[in-house]
């Protein structure tokens, strides 16, 4: 009976923790733990302190107590389809990136266990390899070419031992504990991050402030392109509408004696091609001497456009 109120008192605790976590945190991030032992977790649990907590639980009660908050902050409904498999969930106080870094920077080498299906592809290198002769069957049983040198096996060649995806066989980890390889490592690994009920991608968090400005610079170009082509005046094409007509009213009164300042900078260009951009001596006379060909004069109204535009000198 005892025991029974235990675990019931627990299992309450354990909802009114989770209830309070996502009521009070809005950023949280979704790791699976597979492989992860509980010194492993401590572990994360110090690094992370002061910065998040972290609650592991069965799928059933997490979502039990999700679907039991929707109707006030019906915005935990994103998280469902995360709560698969063996996960767990990190509530966040501090910077996401900084967090992500804790996780992903804490794994634990690891020898190769036979079943478990390889996260990454294992190569065994080739060389010495310590062993003595008598131990050349592990080596024959997975056709690697060996030699025996100074008493002791070498592999000849590189051999790409286990590939990610498949299963890993008794054979396979014999000999990687028999040359004291531990291919693996194993750690929290970041599924899906909800952030004040947005959720995405965790490789969002790698884009840097200047990774975002290349990619906003980049859009801005593209609607500025479509507007021309479209012929829909916008806020990121009219720098280029501007330059345009102001191109037009020069072309117009170029030849005239009208006069504005940014105007008689272009005649003074024009008049003078070598004035502003000091060529070499023996480029220079030839250059002086040439008449100004009409797209000549284009090239120098494009590389005047700039200056003295809205009245800067």
């Amino acid at each position: 009976m005892g025991k029974t109120i235990d675990k019931a008192e627990k299992k309450a605790d354990y909802f009114s923790k989770l209830v309070d976590l996502l009521t009070n945190h809005h950023q949280i991030l979704i790791v699976k733990c597979d492989n992860v032992g509980s010194n492993q977790m401590q572990n994360i649990r110090r690094a992370l302190r002061g910065q998040a907590i972290v609650l592991m639980g069965k799928n059933t009660m997490i979502r039990k107590v999700i679907r039991g908050q929707i109707t006030a902050m019906p915005q935990l409904e994103r998280l469902l389809p995360a709560v698969k498999e063996n996960v767990g969930f990190i509530f966040c106080k501090g910077d996401l990136g900084k967090i992500r870094e804790v996780i992903t920077g804490n794994r634990v080498p690891a020898a190769a266990k036979a079943g478990t299906i390889a996260p990454v592809d294992v190569t065994v290198p080739a060389g010495a390899t310590g062993l003595d002769p008598s131990q050349t069957s592990f080596f024959q049983a997975l056709n690697i070419a060996t030699k025996i040198n100074k008493g002791q096996i070498e592999i000849i060649n590189n051999v790409n031992l286990i590939t990610k995806g498949t299963k890993v066989g008794n054979s396979e980890v014999a000999l990687l504990n028999k040359l004291d390889i531990k291919p693996f490592s194993y750690g929290l690994v970041l599924n899906t991050v909800y952030d004040n009920g947005s959720v995405y991608d965790p490789e969002v968090l790698s884009l840097t402030n200047e990774v975002v400005l290349e990619k906003f610079f980049n859009g801005v170009q593209n609607v500025a392109a479509l507007s021309r082509s479209v012929g829909i005046p916008t806020a990121a094409a009219l720098p280029h509408i501007l330059i345009d007509g102001f191109k037009n009213i020069i072309g117009a009164v170029l030849e005239s004696d009208y006069s504005f300042k940014q105007l008689d900078n272009i005649r003074n260009a024009l008049k003078n091609p070598g004035a502003s951009a000091p060529a070499p001596a023996a480029v220079a006379a030839p250059a002086a001497a040439a008449a100004p060909a009409p797209k000549k004069v284009e090239e120098e109204e494009d590389a005047d456009m700039g200056m003295g535009l809205f009245g800067d000198d």
